[in-house]
């Protein structure tokens, strides 16, 4: 005598589509990751090669400082999505600027490395292979650091004016997402410059 036994299934939940500016997002990661891996295979490659002076040992110094300020502004730009969803709005502001501030201190110590390095120790990118590929691969960090702090710049903008709310949120974590691969990236570029190539 055979029994039959029921099998129930759980009803499978409805698919849902992943958010568009996420896919792009990391899209985007995926191809500017390639062009990161590039410029910094390039630096190893010709680390030591330079035929003439300066070096990275006579010229650069370890910027903590600014190091400490670009990785905290991942931690801001965390809380401002964080606060814009909850719908606290002033919060998620105060935490933007704080990103913005963040980011815009790493920039001008970036800048002011790079006048010392010109000005000082006669380093441009044309002095030898070390001012060649440093230029190259940290010009092109700070470049992306630029263009994420002039959109985070205009997310702050819309936001003291109230013209941003808690349907933007998930818009902003598009914007965060980019920010922490910047950051992320510096870790590398902060490593193989800095640590390694010194």
């Amino acid at each position: 005598m055979s029994t039959a036994v029921a099998i129930s299934h759980p009803a499978s939940e409805e698919w849902k589509q992943p958010s568009r500016g996420i896919v792009g997002m990391a899209c985007l990661i995926v191809a500017e990751s390639a062009i990161f891996i590039i410029f910094v295979v390039a630096y190893i490659f010709y680390m030591g090669k330079s035929l003439s002076g300066p070096t990275p040992h006579d010229v650069l110094d370890l910027p903590i400082f600014s190091t400490i300020c670009l990785l905290s502004s991942s931690i801001t730009v965390h809380f401002a999505v964080h606060e814009l969803r909850a719908g606290k709005i002033g919060r998620s502001s105060w935490w933007l600027a704080g990103t913005v501030l963040l980011g815009g201190i790493f920039i001008a110590s970036t800048a002011r490395e790079w006048y010392e390095l010109i000005y000082r120790h006669g380093l441009t990118i044309r002095t030898n292979l070390f001012g060649t590929t440093f230029y190259s691969l940290v010009g092109l960090h700070a470049s992306h650091v630029i263009a994420g702090l002039i959109m985070l710049g205009i997310a702050l903008i819309f936001s003291l004016k109230g013209k941003v709310n808690s349907s933007h949120a998930d818009r902003l974590e598009v914007l965060s997402i980019y920010w922490h691969f910047v950051d992320a990236v510096w870790v590398v570029v902060f490593t193989v410059v800095y640590v390694l190539g010194r």
